[in-house]
């Protein structure tokens, strides 16, 4: 599967974005999906986790239901609505995804969009 983030930029702290992840093929209903965000020399980090069907969901707790994830399994899409966005949200934010495995480690996941970048500026 082939997956391709869209809707980062700049953000004012306070403000929202929505992140969307595209993906190819006819399975997408069948896989587990996640969201991780990475600065700069830090190691990538869970964000959210949505199950194949959407009706699980996990945060980590620094989001603290500023974060909500959502998925579309008709138009093969998954989603990160972002509010209350804070400076310390800023990274590059990617999409995951994998068939059997879901959590809160990178390592989990096989399949990695190319990252969309998100700016707050305070």
């Amino acid at each position: 599967v082939q997956l391709v983030e869209s809707g980062g930029g700049l953000v004012q702290s306070g403000g929202s974005l929505r992140l969307s992840c595209a993906a190819s093929g006819r399975t997408f209903a069948l896989y587990n999906m996640g969201w991780f965000r990475q600065t700069p020399g830090k190691e990538r980090e869970f964000v959210a986790e949505v199950s194949r069907n959407g009706v699980r969901t996990y945060f980590t707790d620094s989001i603290q239901e500023r974060f909500t994830i959502s998925r579309d399994n008709t138009k093969n899409t998954v989603y990160l609505q972002m509010n209350s966005l804070k400076p310390e949200d800023t990274a590059v934010y990617y999409c995951a995804a994998d068939r059997f495995h879901s959590g809160t480690n990178f390592v989990e996941y096989t399949y990695w969009g190319q990252g969309t970048l998100v700016t707050v500026s305070s």
